[in-house]
């Protein structure tokens, strides 16, 4: 077992390991493999963790990841755990936006711009090579090379029992790709699966994908949502027959992702965006299917899975409730570790509501309060969404920020707009594009609601969300100013008639459109907040926050939005930390001042009179 742990004595972090037997006794000791505090301090670097890649089946050589102040870009360096150490002449990429599977030992199948490689539009690698170790990798053979106009372009090895295939995944955007499967030889097949399917693995020789859309081949017919499986030399053979069903969706229930072990697959679910497992194993008569015994109402997370495991660690938590881990063998589940309760929640209570949307959609919000709430207009409370990327807000235990705001007399909601993936695709797809707008309504929706319940008004309703979250915020106020008394957007996007222009923004086409075609920049311009905002309307006060070492959303979004509003005087408040990456924090420190400035900004606003 590994994880990355952070605490007051290692706010960067550590990443350290035990056994399964020693993490379930009472005498837990832990080794630590990399800490980062000591390497940021030995290197006068600050080095934000950002994962590791390491080769199967023992997992002792990894690439470490690591980014200067938490940009997505990140420096890979080649790390032998046995050794506890940095190997000499080892596999080393200077600081880009990048991706590396291990093939074998001496092998890495790896997307870089470094070196001979080329960079798409949105910033990221567009090139595949094979570098093999000891070469240079301006000599690493080139396997693929995607559109300059593609989001993003995968390496993709699968290391399992029965052998290792490996495949190329190009993806013009966020949800649509093409899975191209590698020949021994190093010839790329395009598998012939719809263009918008989501690839989730390999299981004992077949492919298992979530699909977008319906799809009707080899005489099935499967619906949207749902996961389906097709044996691989079939599809290298163009046959589609061996199309099978492991798990449909319904109305109230979505897939939300796959996690493969050595015998089985194990479906994460939602209902009623409370999470669910299934574990599925296929044989003569198809997929059987059954259920994992996991408490119900809360939200569960596939901490660890592998190739080469039977057992899952799975992640539970709610929100007024630490997170449990559970280990998972066949269908039965134990917790076998939680983590410490932050507070006492005992005076608090969770419930699950609907709103009804401007076209007559129930739109469900979750509400944390304390149970002796008054009724009478007076609760100070923040409602926090996202609403894009079909991107689910579950229930999760809550953060550091949102409990001292219950402990202030706050009551705290969390919306599952459309435009996440709460109800599979058909709920992210009914605010795609020109639907962006509903999104907006459906939020807007949610804080009426609130202020008919009786439980706050709108001198006492803020809104916060980070990233599309710190757009939908940002729109939602230039739309309802009148609804909300503060509005908080964190690392945002806000100029939505460029956003295609900075960073990473053309990967985003997909989810937003294309301002550059007449038609789609018609719809963009009705919502952008930087387009939209004016002088004379009566906004509530804002607060914008970013990073100067943001490289996926550009800080000029949030620069740009609170020199405008100021110039046309409007109450502003605005906070960049040079640091932190599209976190908008490089660690726990950073994180904790973010966060009190956060609260500290609401409390004043929304408490007022209250």
């Amino acid at each position: 077992m590994r994880n990355f742990w952070q605490d007051e004595t290692h706010v960067r972090g550590i990443w350290r390991r035990t056994s399964l037997e020693n993490y379930q006794s009472n005498n837990l000791e832990w080794e630590t493999i990399i800490d980062l505090d000591a390497l940021a301090k030995a290197e006068d670097q600050n080095w934000v963790w950002k994962g590791a890649d390491c080769l199967a089946p023992d997992f002792n050589r990894c690439m470490i990841n690591l980014s200067r102040g938490g940009a997505d870009a990140v420096v890979m360096r080649e790390y032998d755990i046995e050794r506890g150490a940095f190997v000499d002449g080892g596999f080393f990429l200077e600081e880009e936006k990048q991706n590396i599977d291990w093939i074998d030992a001496n092998r890495l199948l790896i997307a870089s711009p470094l070196d001979g490689g080329s960079k798409n539009t949105s910033g990221y690698a567009r090139t595949i090579r094979i570098w093999e170790r000891g070469t240079p990798l301006a000599d690493a053979r080139t396997i693929f090379t995607s559109e300059e106009t593609d989001a993003f372009t995968f390496p993709l090895v699968i290391h399992r029992p029965e052998g290792v295939e490996i495949f190329v995944s190009r993806a013009p955007d966020f949800f649509h790709q093409t899975l191209y499967h590698v020949g021994a030889d190093g010839t790329l097949k395009a598998l012939p699966l719809p263009d918008d399917v989501n690839f989730q693995g390999l299981y004992k020789g077949r492919i298992i994908a979530l699909l977008r859309s319906g799809w009707d081949a080899g005489g099935q017919s499967a619906p949207a949502g749902a996961a389906v499986s097709l044996p691989l030399d079939q599809l290298l053979a163009d046959d589609l027959s061996g199309l099978e069903i492991l798990a449909a969706p319904t109305e109230t229930r979505a897939i939300e992702n796959i996690a493969i072990s050595r015998d089985a697959v194990y479906i994460s679910m939602l209902d009623q965006v409370r999470g669910r497992l299934i574990k599925a194993q296929h044989d003569d008569n198809g997929w059987v299917q059954s259920p994992v015994a996991l408490p119900e109402t809360g939200s569960l997370s596939v901490v660890s899975s592998g190739h080469y495991n039977r057992q899952l660690l799975i992640n539970f938590e709610r929100f007024l409730e630490p997170d449990s881990l559970f280990l998972v063998e066949g269908t039965a589940a134990k917790v076998i570790n939680a983590m410490p309760a932050r507070f006492d929640s005992a005076d608090y209570q969770v419930n699950q509501h609907f709103a009804i949307s401007d076209d007559g959609t129930q739109i469900p919000y979750f509400l944390i309060v304390h149970k002796n709430a008054p009724m009478d207009g007076s609760t100070p409370t923040i409602l926090y969404g996202y609403g894009g990327f079909e991107i689910s807000l579950t229930p999760s235990y809550l953060s550091p920020l949102a409990i001292e705001w219950l402990k202030q007399g706050g009551a705290y909601a969390v919306a599952n707009i459309r435009g996440g993936g709460e109800f599979g695709p058909r709920w992210h797809k009914a605010a795609l594009n020109e639907n962006r707008p509903r999104a907006y309504e459906d939020f807007a929706a949610i804080a009426r609601d609130l202020a008919q319940s009786g439980l706050t008004s709108p001198a006492h309703l803020g809104i916060y969300g980070g990233s599309n979250g710190g757009l939908l915020t940002g729109a939602t106020m230039v739309r309802n100013p009148e609804l909300f008394g503060a509005v908080v957007s964190a690392v945002p996007l806000l100029d939505m008639l460029r956003y295609h222009k900075l960073l990473a923004g053309a990967s985003w086409i997909g989810e937003y459109g294309d301002p550059d075609i007449a038609e789609e920049r018609a719809w963009i311009e009705t919502y952008s907040p930087y387009q939209n905002v004016k002088a004379k309307a009566d906004y509530p006060p804002v607060f914008f926050t970013t990073s100067t070492r943001d490289d996926r959303v550009h800080p000029g979004h949030a620069r740009k939005m609170a020199a405008k509003m100021i110039e046309q005087g409007h109450d502003v408040l605005y906070y960049e930390n040079i640091e932190g990456g599209h976190a908008g924090a490089a660690n726990l420190k950073q994180r904790a001042m973010r966060d009190a400035l956060i609260l500290v900004w609401f409390l004043q606003e929304l408490k007022k009179d209250a």
